[in-house]
């Protein structure tokens, strides 16, 4: 009998209003914060929290949610939460983050150095947080770039696996700006290397003289002096 009333009172104790607030309250922390780390994932986000016990947590009147190291917000992922007093203690939360969007996958076999055209690649959604990372979701951002390894139809595209679009081939003639403090010198040379936009280019100028700078969009090579 005495058995019995000690469960009873155990189970008011735990169904009480203080745990039921708290939990709400560690709940809630996790939430808040995974949609705030979420906000600019492509797609329409959809957030499902896992249960938790919080039965044997002090009282606690301030909380605040971390990320565990290596925490990914897509998938299942765990949210900590920790409170700031007056009792000091830490969670995890469970979490399940799906994002419902757009990704782009290849449309037929293509080879290593191919050239992405737009027959190449096809639009599809479905939850991105089941794809690899680095899933491409623009298909504009992959036509014209070149390809680093041979795919298979209908394999969803990554952005490691495509190479940035050369501005500047070996071997051709480029435009040279020379800018310096008050002063912009144009000139003509010829390209030593392959460079992309932003990448750092050589060009062999008639003089003989070699000179790095940046690719411009253009064509062009920005030399600062």
């Amino acid at each position: 009998m005495l058995t019995c009333r000690i469960f009873v009172a155990l189970l008011l104790l735990f169904s009480s209003p203080l745990f039921a607030a708290e939990f709400d309250a560690v709940m809630d922390t996790a939430e808040r914060y995974v949609r705030l780390q979420t906000q600019g994932l492509p797609g329409k986000v959809s957030i499902s929290m896992g249960k938790l016990d919080v039965t044997r947590l002090p009282p606690c009147t301030a909380h605040e949610a971390f990320a565990p190291p290596g925490t990914r917000f897509v998938g299942k992922s765990l949210i900590g939460v920790r409170c700031l007093g007056p009792n000091i203690w830490s969670v995890l939360v469970p979490v399940q983050i799906a994002v419902t969007g757009n990704y782009v996958t290849t449309t037929r076999p293509l080879a290593a150095g191919q050239l992405v055209q737009p027959g190449d690649i096809a639009t599809m959604s479905g939850d991105l947080s089941q794809l690899p990372t680095g899933i491409v979701t623009d298909p504009t951002s992959a036509v014209g770039k070149t390809l680093r390894n041979s795919l298979g139809a209908g394999q969803p595209l990554r952005s490691d696996q495509l190479l940035p679009t050369l501005v500047i081939r070996q071997g051709q003639s480029v435009r040279v700006i020379s800018q310096g403090a008050g002063f912009a010198v144009s000139s003509e040379g010829k390209a030593i290397n392959n460079a992309a936009e932003g990448q750092v280019a050589q060009v062999r100028m008639p003089t003989g003289q070699t000179l790095s700078g940046i690719a411009k969009a253009d064509g062009s090579v920005e030399v600062s002096f």
